[in-house]
């Protein structure tokens, strides 16, 4: 059957060459031996006979834990004036065109620049164009979110996730552990901080103590 389809094909090629392509002549023994010259080199390397063999999507690393399905980890305001543009821009960021969610954070914050949310998603916005580094932009995002509110658990949580994937794991262990000592009990983001806490902990390693001065 496989076969069949390729000998189809074949004809309709050489078809559109001769007659749709209006070769001259002279060029038509040149294109169909080119046409047959194909046939043959699928004959001797190809192997129509094989079942398919779907190669599945390596799942993309997101670091220091599962990887993040709801970008704001509840912590952001889903029904206020600024969750449309919070909207866009995730979905934006889903199908990989982070400059554009960038853009449209930008837009929001031009209407709402007290917003925390905003700030957030601009942050991490501009780490995912960066390609998961903490670049000065994405700081001074998350520098303008946690100055807006300093008790919003947002701006420390996807700071310390930026900060361990730029390989600054010092910082994000801070910074975390800031944030879960003064998040409550049953806050909704608090499994998922202590997961991530955990993995980054173990890939720091034993921490030695500090060097004791020494004596005269």
């Amino acid at each position: 059957m496989i076969w069949l389809l390729i000998l189809i094909a074949a004809a309709l090629t050489v078809g559109g060459i001769f007659w749709l392509g209006r070769l001259p002549a002279a060029s038509r023994p040149l294109a169909g031996a080119a046409v047959m010259l194909g046939l043959a080199g699928y004959a001797l390397q190809g192997s129509p006979a094989l079942p398919g063999h779907p190669v599945a999507k390596a799942a993309e690393p997101e670091g220091f834990g599962e990887a993040i399905t709801d970008r704001q980890q509840g912590m952001a305001d889903r029904f206020g004036p600024t969750a449309k543009w919070i909207g866009m821009a995730d979905g934006f960021m889903r199908t990989g065109k982070t400059e554009l969610a960038a853009q449209t954070l930008e837009k929001g914050l031009d209407r709402y620049p007290d917003s925390v949310d905003l700030w957030v998603g601009l942050g991490n916005a501009l780490v995912a164009h960066g390609g998961g580094v903490m670049s000065p932009a994405a700081a001074l995002a998350f520098d303008e979110a946690a100055k807006r509110d300093p008790s919003h658990p947002a701006p420390p949580f996807f700071a310390g996730l930026a900060m361990a994937q730029s390989g600054d794991l010092k910082g994000a262990e801070a910074v975390w552990t800031q944030l879960l000592t003064r998040s409550p009990a049953d806050a909704p983001w608090r499994p998922d901080l202590e997961m991530r806490l955990a993995q980054l902990r173990e890939a720091m390693g034993p921490q030695l103590p500090p060097e004791s001065p020494a004596g005269p």
